[in-house]
């Protein structure tokens, strides 16, 4: 069993931009006419070292476009600063929207980057104050840095904790707000991570609980849960496309198997509410 690998940057992508957005989107570009269903997300909706993604898989299954939003590493805040995305989602017949963590989010203890969410900039005075011992310039990522203050002081990291997750439920409340009711949520379950842990395991989203989700459920048409598996053998990464330099990042998405299960899923949700 084998899988591709092969110079960096090894599967085209076909980057791509749509009207006024200042994003880069996963090609080919696509036509915006309607009808469609709109796919919003971050690594596991983009598709990152995988030739067929989800969105495409379920275009192949439903006949209906698919137009992939994904920004690898993103979290909510750069969608609720896109206004053409959120303009095209609720054009949409329905919108599937990933679930995202709750680490990369600008609150009241740090900022991140305003369009690649995963890049810490810097901390606030309330988050020096909480730990003064520590030295935040060592931190380039979020997750490096919730994983490090995570290990420092599992007391305090819980005051971090409750502060991005009150932040992510407010943010997401709004995000779906400005798409609309037509949204199916999937999320993509790291098997046996701890919810309230920032080092619960790849490829789920951090620090977001079931509880968290259930309180959305109301303003939703469905919630799909994928469970991603932990093993990480090469017969699960078989299909995935990636350079010499990229197998550790590989290894922390879904693997491609999993991409055909959210299809599978999809699909009749999708067949029902168009």
């Amino acid at each position: 069993m084998t899988y591709n690998i092969l110079e960096p940057s090894a599967l085209d992508y076909f980057p791509c931009r749509y009207g006024t957005s200042k994003l880069v989107f996963r090609g080919p570009v696509r036509n915006l006419g309607s009808p469609y269903v709109a796919f919003v997300g971050g690594t596991q909706t983009y598709g990152k070292f995988i030739e067929q993604p989800y969105p495409l898989k379920v275009e192949h299954l439903t006949g209906v476009k698919s137009l992939n939003f994904g920004q690898v590493n993103a979290g909510l805040d750069v969608f609720l600063k896109e206004d053409f995305v959120l303009e095209v989602a609720r054009g949409a017949r329905v919108t599937v929207l990933e679930v995202l963590g709750a680490a990369n989010l600008s609150s009241r203890l740090y900022t991140v980057h305003t369009r690649r969410n995963d890049r810490f900039l810097h901390p606030s005075a309330e988050l020096q104050r909480l730990y003064p011992d520590t030295d935040f310039t060592q931190f380039n990522f979020t997750g490096h840095m919730l994983s490090y203050l995570y290990d420092q002081d599992r007391e305090r990291f819980g005051i971090v904790r409750d502060i991005l997750q009150r932040v992510w439920k407010r943010r997401m409340r709004k995000l779906l707000e400005q798409i609309g009711p037509q949204v199916v949520l999937l999320r993509f379950a790291t098997e046996g991570a701890d919810q309230n842990s920032p080092s619960g395991g790849q490829g789920g989203p951090l620090l977001v609980t079931d509880a968290m989700l259930d309180s959305l459920r109301d303003s939703v048409c469905a919630v799909v849960d994928l469970v991603v598996p932990t093993n990480t053998d090469d017969a699960a990464r078989t299909g995935m496309v990636f350079g010499p330099f990229e197998e550790e990042a590989a290894r922390a998405v879904a693997p491609p198997e999993l991409h055909t299960q959210a299809a599978a899923a999809l699909r009749p949700l999708l067949d029902r509410l168009m």
